[in-house]
């Protein structure tokens, strides 16, 4: 999001209006104002859950769940406005769509890969106290069952525990409010859990070995936990 803000910012025909919403809260009916203030425009809603009715002239960029199989929100950016990506720009989508294994198959360094995941945490919001209680998480509640890592999280941001386990095979992370899967084994439970999908219970992206995880608190901890114990018991025998 940065990176297309930058990119936008750079150009004297576009009007950025960023809210800062986070990812949970990016609801349209958030700008319902300008949707009549520019209805002479061109409006693209990046990411936002379209709460509201959208109006003609709205187009919606997206790469989650309905829209998993569209380029990044960054190239799609860059070609409704006309504007190459560079290198890292291109590096960035790829982090964006596919995570590390995307940046690999781009080309991306060691030093590139790390720099861009250290900075996309740091966008998330990731704090020094949320690293040191991932690295304590995985010290503490690592569990392996056949090709699937499984950790309890001590922190609501999972993307440094991510970061530190990457390569795996299959990884499922969860808290008391919420889980995610990555990797392999993702496309499957995609189509089992396709109504949960569909109600926005859940979210998936990334491709068949992307990512598919709850929106936090819709689901109780008891919930959460038959899911985990679900998920692992797929694997356990493996």
């Amino acid at each position: 999001m940065l990176t297309i803000k930058q990119l936008l910012e750079r150009g004297d025909d576009c009007v950025v209006l960023d809210r800062h919403l986070r990812w949970d809260t990016a609801h349209l009916s958030a700008y319902q104002d300008c949707l009549s203030q520019y209805s002479d425009y061109n409006i693209f809603g990046i990411e936002l859950q379209e709460d509201i009715p959208t109006p003609k002239n709205y187009h919606r960029i997206d790469h989650h769940n309905d829209y998993a199989t569209k380029p990044s929100a960054l190239e799609q950016v860059a070609a409704a406005v006309g504007v190459p990506l560079n290198r890292e720009q291109m590096l960035i989508a790829a982090n964006d769509k596919g995570y590390i294994p995307a940046m690999i198959a781009a080309g991306a360094t060691k030093e590139e890969i790390a720099s861009i995941r250290r900075r996309d945490r740091e966008a998330q919001g990731v704090s020094e106290a949320d690293e040191k209680l991932a690295v304590e998480s995985i010290d503490k509640h690592l569990r392996r069952f056949g090709s699937l890592t499984v950790v309890k999280s001590m922190t609501s941001r999972f993307s440094p525990i991510c970061d530190s386990l990457f390569p795996y095979r299959s990884l499922l992370i969860y808290t008391d409010a919420e889980w995610i899967f990555y990797g392999a084994g993702k496309a499957g439970l995609t189509q089992r859990c396709a109504d949960e999908i569909h109600a926005g219970k859940m979210f998936h992206g990334g491709g068949d070995e992307g990512y598919i995880g709850t929106v936090q608190y819709i689901y109780s901890q008891e919930q959460i936990e038959q899911f985990v114990k679900h998920i692992i018991g797929q694997y356990e025998h493996i």
